[in-house]
């Protein structure tokens, strides 16, 4: 979820809704708390720079859903198998994202415009 405040946004889920916040990190220039819910987890993200990526995303969609994410066991060979039936990425490779995970992005133009991201977590997570 693309937020403003990260501490406002989660004050719904804690304080209104029975869920923790299990984690709040920095990836960058944003910040990142996860919400578990079940098998899976409410990210909430706000940028801490007024022009970072969140920030201008916020600035013209608003407040709210900003991607769903997908856990994978193999991110290289997941991406490499996207592409091979032409599916967009937004980079040319994996990075390092929240959790110390790898995240690849698909494009949006090729999913309806929803953003959505793989994730491979380290084994220990």
């Amino acid at each position: 979820m693309a937020v403003k405040s990260v501490d406002k946004a989660a004050k719904i889920y804690t304080e209104i809704l029975p869920l923790e916040i299990s984690i709040t990190e920095a990836v960058g220039e944003l910040r990142t708390s996860f919400v578990p819910m079940g098998q899976a987890k409410l990210e909430l993200v706000m940028s801490t720079e007024p022009d970072g990526t969140m920030a201008k995303f916020i600035e013209k969609k608003g407040e709210g859903l900003h991607r769903l994410a997908f856990d994978v066991h193999d991110i290289e060979a997941a991406v490499e198998e996207l592409k091979a039936k032409g599916v967009p990425m937004t980079a040319e490779r994996p990075w390092k994202g929240a959790h110390d995970a790898k995240v690849m992005f698909l494009h949006p133009k090729a999913t309806h415009g929803v953003l959505i991201e793989l994730c491979q977590y380290p084994e220990d997570h």
